[in-house]
């Protein structure tokens, strides 16, 4: 048995408004943190109540060693959905589909069994991440 937990996960964000508005209204996340200004923002969200895995909506290209050629390959794959994505997880997949939808988001694909033994729902984030939702048992 291990002690260790995932406790982050990185998103890359274009537009860190959009991002907030969409994970923090539309996802229905809470703000754990807000660090930075204008486009260099890093915005933590995660589930209401503080608990599990923290998601850290982040700028793709800050990193000093990201050359600009590799700048363009991560907004060219951004633009695509290609670079990120992230699966949650949900005890009601049909109400949250029907939420997020309504919220406006990319339906990539409405909520389907999958011969591979989940049923799950498909998003776009504002940036172009993939965001799947899995039923929970």
């Amino acid at each position: 048995m291990t002690d260790i937990a995932v406790h982050q996960t990185f998103l890359p964000h274009d537009d860190p408004e959009a991002s907030l508005a969409f994970y923090r209204d539309t996802v229905g996340f809470e703000v754990r943190l807000d660090v930075g200004s204008g486009p260099m923002r890093w915005i933590t969200v995660g589930p209401p109540g503080g608990e599990g895995t923290s998601v850290v909506l982040h700028p793709p290209a800050a990193n000093p060693g990201v050359t600009e050629e590799e700048r363009r390959t991560i907004a060219e794959m951004m633009a695509k959905g290609t670079y990120a994505s992230l699966i949650l997880a949900t005890k009601d997949l049909d109400a949250a589909f029907e939420r997020i939808a309504a919220g406006g988001a990319e339906v990539v694909q409405e909520p389907v069994d999958q011969p591979y033994g989940v049923r799950d729902c498909a998003f776009r984030d504002p940036a172009g991440n993939m965001l799947r939702i899995q039923q929970l048992p």
